[in-house]
């Protein structure tokens, strides 16, 4: 099946019949940062099974719909839950949501995620905004047919996370209690943790968290020629800095304990975007 334009248009019809309004930004939501979805007003909850084309969510701990309305003065469609390739969805189905996007119109992304922290200067409860990212997996949502209304075929990546975007970013967390970094992004395929050894490789490749998601997103985006603005919330040393086995449920500890913080951070983003 080619998920293409008219594919994704399909999804996007139906999501612009629900909604009367056209939307600025699209947001999508990694796990524990729910509550930020929370804060949208005059909000239309759309559970993602209704929409057509679209994917099914199979992690128990996201919320599985789509919250259309207004936040920070912005109107917004954000993603509560998202899909990764560990749930058995291939690299190209990955490339939906973000076509669906382009297609309603929104003109930039902010995409965040749970991620351990590989940089030993960083700790849990510290936010790093992605400044780039890495993947060895040798996929690419791009792969196959190229649809052209969406992007061309070769399209660079150099500037994919917007340096605007960041600078933004980095500015506006002056203002607040949380420690923000900026660094680079591993993506890994899971759904197992990675090993020690990978993780010092990944920190000898330059790696300053490492996760399972967002990188089929931006490169989307890019290839939508949106900007994308990325966060991840460090949610706990990876594996073979501490001698604490990793588990889901710290994950969302963790990130659950600083979601107001967060939420008002990325409040104060979208505000000066």
């Amino acid at each position: 099946m080619e998920f293409n334009y008219d594919y994704c248009k399909v999804s996007a019809d139906y999501i612009r019949s629900k909604i009367n309004f056209e939307p600025e930004l699209g947001m999508i939501l990694g796990s524990g940062l729910s509550p930020l979805a929370a804060e949208i007003e005059d909000a239309l909850e759309i559970p993602y099974s209704e929409i057509p084309n679209f994917l099914l969510s199979t992690v128990a701990t996201h919320a599985g719909k789509l919250i259309c309305g207004r936040l920070a003065g912005k109107n917004v469609v954000c993603m509560s839950g998202r899909f990764h390739s560990y749930e058995g969805y291939d690299f190209r189905q990955l490339s939906i949501p973000v076509h669906v996007f382009k297609i309603l119109g929104v003109k930039a992304m902010i995409l965040t995620n749970a991620a351990g922290a590989v940089n030993m200067s960083y700790k849990p409860g510290d936010i790093m905004i992605i400044r780039d990212h890495m993947m060895f997996s040798g996929m690419s949502p791009m792969r196959g047919a190229n649809d052209e209304r969406f992007g061309p075929r070769f399209f660079d990546v150099s500037k994919m996370y917007s340096p605007q975007l960041i600078q933004t970013a980095q500015e506006c967390a002056s203002g607040t209690d949380l420690t923000v970094h900026q660094g680079v992004y591993f993506f890994m395929q899971g759904p197992q943790f990675e090993t020690p050894s990978e993780i010092r490789a990944i920190r000898l490749l330059g790696g300053d968290a490492v996760g399972m998601s967002t990188v089929t997103e931006a490169l989307t985006a890019a290839h939508c020629s949106l900007p994308v603005l990325g966060f991840s919330i460090l949610t706990n040393m990876a594996a073979g800095i501490t001698d604490k086995p990793l588990s889901d449920e710290e994950v969302n500890e963790v990130g659950n304990m600083i979601a107001d913080q967060f939420s008002d951070y990325i409040r104060t983003v979208i505000e000066k975007i």
